[in-house]
């Protein structure tokens, strides 16, 4: 291999490797609007990037205008994504009005980083409500709002119904009529809907991600998994260019 070949091979590699990172990060950027309009509060956890964090930009060179600067954009981009989402434009401008005003009142990074992370919980739960609202009784609402809150923990149809103040075969067979399937396959559902989200989105392995949704094996996590997406959670990354 003579040098001009060797040079445009390193800078190829080099071309391919950056655009590969963007595209991940652009991804994982999706992912983080995607999860807030979805009411996905643990999922916004894991996506969500710190305010002014590296390569985000300087827009004002003092620190606290530009971490207004950024809660600003920041804002106005969830709002648009949420109105997009099925909020009102009314209670996503109102919403996005009164997060800016609040940190424009702020004098430090601490009380920026606090409004920051309070516009982002608030807006996701409203749109967990918004995306469950005429379509599930109140008491379904609140059991679903309860799985979702800890679906990274072991679910229990008991812990729900009490939770609730109902008994378990209530719950049971509110789950049947309203969703058309068992609690435990609903549990089931939105905890692999979370971990094919993780295996695109994020580099934890697949025993990972397991474990962190509390399967109690790796091998029945596989076997939930490929009854809902029709392949292992290995191929399911594969299939996205994913090692």
């Amino acid at each position: 291999m003579n040098e001009n070949t060797e040079k445009n091979a390193i800078m190829n590699t080099f071309l391919k490797t950056q655009e590969d990172f963007i595209h991940a990060s652009f991804d994982r950027e999706m992912a983080f609007y995607e999860s807030i309009c979805s009411g996905n509060l643990e999922l916004v956890h894991i996506f969500m990037k710190p305010l002014c964090c590296e390569g985000c930009g300087i827009l004002s060179e003092d620190k606290i205008r530009n971490f207004k600067y950024h809660m600003v954009v920041l804002a106005s981009l969830i709002a648009r994504y949420c109105i997009k989402g099925g909020m009102t434009p009314e209670e996503s401008y109102t919403m996005s009005d009164f997060y800016i005003m609040k940190t424009d009142k702020c004098n430090t990074e601490k009380e920026i980083r606090k409004v920051h992370v309070e516009m982002i919980e608030d807006y996701t739960k409203r749109m967990r409500l918004i995306k469950m609202k005429g379509i599930y009784s109140k008491q379904m609402v609140r059991a679903i709002d309860y799985i979702m809150n800890h679906i990274h923990s072991r679910i229990l149809l008991v812990d729900v119904a009490k939770h609730l103040d109902i008994s378990h075969e209530y719950l049971s067979r509110l789950f049947r009529k309203e969703t058309g399937i068992t609690f435990s396959e609903y549990v089931n559902s939105l905890k692999i809907q979370e971990a094919s989200a993780l295996l695109i989105n994020t580099e934890y392995s697949e025993k990972d991600i397991g474990n962190m949704l509390c399967f109690a094996t790796q091998s029945y996590f596989i076997k939930v998994f490929k009854k809902y997406m029709s392949c292992s959670p290995k191929q399911y990354r594969k299939s996205y260019h994913i090692l």
